[in-house]
């Protein structure tokens, strides 16, 4: 009787959302038990795969203050609101 060694790793049900957060989108940060909305001004990829963000440069929505924060903050992507065109 032979035996199987190998080794079964699960695949994540689903990719980290930071992964298709583009510059241009409005996002939620969650940071110390607190969050807040931002604009994505710039998206800086990792090392290992520069496709794969890692940094954030983000404006608080309330305050327009520029910051860069970790892409793994971000919890949520808020839809983009479109207004009807006149007729």
């Amino acid at each position: 009787m032979s035996v199987d060694h190998s080794v079964v790793t699960e695949r994540p049900s689903r990719d980290p959302l930071f992964l298709h957060v583009k510059a241009g989108m409005t996002v939620i940060v969650e940071e110390n038990g607190d969050w807040w909305m931002a604009d994505v001004i710039h998206v800086i990829g990792s090392v290992k795969n520069p496709k794969h963000p890692s940094f954030f440069q983000v404006a608080d929505v309330e305050t327009r203050v520029v910051r860069w924060i970790k892409a793994d903050l971000v919890t949520h992507v808020v839809p983009r609101i479109h207004e009807p065109v006149a007729a």
